[in-house]
């Protein structure tokens, strides 16, 4: 078993300060002046960060407003319009060209300012998921945030933890670290602590560690050398560019249906003309509203909101305590059909509580109080439980010292007992107190000189004590089949005993550890567990509970209503598994249980067959988890994989949305996540699969909007053209219907906020169409209304022999009008628009009141009138118009209440 003392080796001798890796550990505390029992003091780290600023790595400079001013001009739709203009000038229509020029500015402008709002939240949601380390300070572990260490911090490293800053190794155990983001080197490096040659290859620095390098296993304790662009790290940062990250599918997907459109329209542009000259109308106004229709077929406005959406979303996701690290996790989640979802703290609190206690030959003793204050009672047989009994004593013994985890005392009165390390060690050491254990006496008289930490495949810990005038004891915990099995034939009745116990403990929902120890003076450098079976010597069993979050069975629910089947994996006892997952309503009548052995023996083809009825996975080795997300991903599944551990980074890495445990996660656990959930409970999850179909379905709600108000542009002009009647609309009018009266309102659609139903629906299909058959329906009938309405207007009136200027003006008013109500029609594809959510998004009623206003002033500013060709219109026109612009929205309304009459379950779901 490997050693942990601390090097300790003379200065070198040579006046010029080394390299770090060739210091020894002495030389590292003087040189940095640190104490390496007590650590920097508050003091000294504030002047430390003064000097060599935050352990950050530089961060491109943020785009100027210009740049980003001048990025919203470049798009065929931009350059479509400066043609317009250019052509408008060289026909003498100057007035028609500065409004052109006008409108393309503050369309660039108001992408400018929506693009940096969404750049300042993106960055800030990603300093919320910060790194943090942990750290000995003023003689206390406490975690701090990676941009927080100085030079002469000391560190202390477990696996999974990533690696904050360089720092030259103190002392170590088992130390494995990943250094392929550095050196390249594909399998984790083992570590020691002992100084190295001056001329030492930095990927064979083997008492070295480096930012950016991740603990694959092991623990150690290092002294940071240096931080931000002064770690190696830095200095690859500074050779290369920072990537930005690619676009998400749903991007590509909206850039490939914008391309399709901008090909109708060059179509339709083309259809204009040969009507236009056919029918023997000007060819310079006819090629300035052909290029007017033309751009109105053009989404210029969706890009803007997507961005606005996706920001949106990822504030709102993180209110709810879900920090989104990748942008293309924010649509996906709205397509998860599976959520493969740990048990401990996940679906239960994580506040383990020692309650069950077993001892050979058959003895139970339970165990009173909860939480980690050290305050409770052992009773056995109804009767307080002999403490000073040396079975227990040996027991209690190897829960505290076969331990890395601290209790932590009340800070004040209010305050309770916590813990820092894992909560299942932390319950250990609350028992002990329970029981008038002194940890730190323990330690004092049973020191631990070496361990094996905790491997998960192998689900054991060893740590090896020479216990006061005894022989060297090594204590041994873990899950009951992996202790036992190490345990010697003499225990043969204890142990099938223990095993009956241990699933008795299991099936009332407790997490079982069992204990042993080898009591050997010859017990040296052990190569691994495989050195103990055999020679172990039962001590007994430990039951924990960890009750389930308050939460959790309404969230189970709300995954099941929504077509998201959960799914429970966990390291736990299947017993104890089933036991939750059957409270909680994950597990259901018929369904089944497959531990990590099963799992190990099924081909592929069984496990594919028997995927549909597993409700938990139980005992499965972290590598496992992996190949459960690929076979549900390969009978389609969109699968949402939670995990906390470093070598649940695959499977995190390759789910379709990885979520990270924020408070128990490693940092390689994070870093492969697309999303980090900051209160580790499965409600958030959920949660934040209800705004990605919020976010998507808002999407949609724009995409139909700006669709249906094209098309009926389109119509308008088309049948006036083939009727033989003028031109309805002049080509700056065209220009403000589809740049500002659509502009105004396109934003604040995609602000609404969640309808209640989303989690009434199946997920979505992450390939289906924009623009589905429903929505083309939608589109039509809304379309046809608009087109019925201010055509037949625009018909009529001149049937009458009204003004054509005063008609057109009319007309213009009435199209903008029936935008107001289309995109009250856009809000819900069911609910009534006067269902008393009108009020709900004040940013839509802010951006319809600005539309309003704007059209006022087009219709009432002098200045406007000559610019846009417009003329006041009577109080009473403008209530007529309303009125009739009205019935695109009562078309609409008809339609939901036939769809709610047709579907009264599903209209019931969603007006629920």
């Amino acid at each position: 078993m490997p050693t942990r003392e601390p090097v300790r080796e003379p200065m070198p001798a040579a006046p010029a300060a080394p390299p770090w890796h060739a210091w020894s550990a002495d030389a590292v505390w003087r040189q940095l002046s640190v104490d390496p029992a007590q650590g920097l003091a508050p003091q000294r780290v504030e002047t430390l960060q003064r000097e060599h600023g935050a352990n950050v790595l530089r961060e491109p400079p943020p785009r100027p407003a210009w740049r980003v001013f001048a990025r919203q001009l470049q798009s065929p739709l931009i350059y479509l319009l400066l043609v317009a203009a250019a052509l408008a000038v060289s026909m003498d229509h100057d007035a028609d060209a500065a409004v052109i020029v006008v409108v393309v500015l503050v369309n660039a402008l108001v992408g400018s300012v929506q693009e940096g709002r969404a750049e300042r939240s993106m960055a800030a949601l990603r300093r919320l998921a910060a790194l943090r380390a942990r750290v000995l300070r003023d003689g206390r572990e406490q975690w701090v945030t990676a941009s927080e260490i100085v030079p002469g911090d000391i560190v202390l490293l477990a696996g999974g933890d990533a690696v904050a800053a360089d720092a030259r190794l103190i002392e170590g155990a088992q130390l494995q670290v990943a250094e392929a983001a550095l050196t390249g080197e594909s399998l984790p490096v083992f570590k020691t602590a002992a100084p190295l040659p001056e001329d030492t290859l930095l990927a064979d620095r083997a008492n070295m560690v480096y930012a950016g390098t991740h603990v694959a296993d092991g623990r150690a304790s290092a002294v940071v050398v240096a931080t931000g662009h002064a770690t190696e790290m830095g200095r690859v940062a500074e050779l290369a560019e920072a990537g930005s990250e690619p676009r998400t599918p749903l991007e590509r997907r909206l850039e490939r249906f914008g391309r399709q459109l901008v090909v109708a329209a060059l179509v339709l542009f083309a259809l204009v003309m040969v009507l236009g000259l056919w029918r023997g109308l000007p060819v310079a106004e006819l090629a300035m509203v052909a290029i007017s229709q033309m751009v109105s077929m053009v989404p210029e406005g969706l890009p803007v909101a997507m961005t606005v959406a996706l920001a949106v979303g990822m504030q709102r996701m993180a209110a709810r305590g879900a920090i989104i690290r990748r942008l293309s996790a924010v649509e996906t989640l709205g397509s998860t059909t599976v959520i493969c979802t740990d048990k401990t703290g996940t679906l239960t609190r994580n506040e383990m509580s020692a309650v069950a206690l077993w001892l050979p030959p058959g003895r139970r003793i339970a165990v009173s109080g909860s939480g980690y204050a050290p305050l409770g009672e052992l009773r056995e047989a109804g009767r307080p439980a002999a403490l000073a009994d040396p079975d227990l004593q040996a027991l209690l013994q190897a829960a505290a010292l076969c331990n890395d985890a601290e209790l932590l005392p009340p800070g004040d009165e209010r305050a309770g007992w916590s813990a820092l390390g894992d909560p299942t060690e932390a319950a250990l050491l609350a028992l002990a107190g329970k029981a008038g254990l002194d940890r730190a006496v323990l330690r004092r008289d049973a020191a631990r000189e070496a361990e094996l930490p905790f491997d998960a495949q192998a689900r054991l810990m060893a740590t090896r004590h020479r216990v006061a005038g005894g022989p060297r004891r090594v204590f041994v915990k873990g899950s009951p089949e992996a202790v036992l099995a190490l345990c010697g034939g003499a225990d043969g009745d204890a142990v099938r005993d223990a095993r009956a116990e241990a699933d008795a403990m299991a099936s009332q929902a407790l997490r079982v550890l069992a204990f042993a120890a080898v009591d050997d003076d010859a017990l040296e450098a052990a190569p691994g567990f495989a050195a103990l079976a055999g020679r172990a010597r039962l001590l007994g069993l430990i039951g924990q509970i960890d009750p389930p979050r308050e939460t959790a069975r309404e969230a189970v629910a709300a995954c099941r209503a929504a077509g998201i089947r959960p799914v429970m994996v966990t390291g736990d006892h299947r017993l104890t598994g089933l036991a939750i997952a059957r409270e909680l309503g994950i597990a259901q009548a018929g369904d089944r249980v497959v531990d990590g052995r099963e799992l190990e023996r099924m081909s592929e083809a069984e496990l594919h067959q028997l995927l549909p009825r597993v409700a938990v996975f139980a005992r499965v080795q972290p590598a496992q988890k992996l190949r459960i997300v690929q076979a549900l991903q390969a009978r389609g599944e969109v699968v949402a994989m939670t995990g906390d551990g470093v070598n649940d980074a695959p499977a995190l890495a390759r789910a379709d949305v990885g979520v990270a445990m924020g408070q128990s996660g490693t940092e390689v656990a994070k870093s492969a996540a697309k999303v980090v959930v900051t209160d580790d409970d499965f409600a958030t999850i959920v949660a934040a699969v209800e705004q990605g179909r919020v976010i998507y379905g808002n999407l949609k709600k724009v995409i139909l909007f700006l669709f249906a108000t094209s098309v009926d542009e389109v119509l308008i002009l088309l049948l006036a053209l083939l009727a033989g009647l003028p031109l309805p609309l002049a080509a700056v009018q065209i220009l403000w219907i589809n740049l500002v009266t659509e502009a105004t309102l396109t934003l604040n659609l995609v602000m609404e906020p969640p309808s209640g139903d989303e989690m009434a629906r199946a997920p979505h299909s992450r390939d289906g169409a924009l623009l589905d058959a429903a929505m083309l329906m939608r589109a039509a009938a809304m379309a046809a209304a608009t087109v019925a309405i201010v055509f037949g207007w625009f018909s009529w009136r001149l049937a009458q022999g009204a003004d054509e200027a005063l008609v057109r003006c009319e007309s213009f008013t009435l199209l903008a009008m029936c935008q107001w109500f289309n995109v009250l029609n856009c809000r819900s594809q069911r609910r009534s628009a006067w269902s008393g959510r009108l009020w709900r998004n004040p940013w839509l009623l802010g951006g319809l009141a600005v539309s309003v206003a704007l059209q006022a002033a087009v219709l009432y500013a002098p200045a406007l009138n000559r610019l846009f060709h417009t003329q006041a219109l009577p109080p009473s026109t403008l209530a007529l118009l309303l009125v009739l612009a009205s019935g695109v929205l009562w078309v609409e309304e008809a339609r939901k209440s036939w769809q709610r009459r047709s579907w009264p379950r599903r209209a019931r779901c969603q007006d629920a």
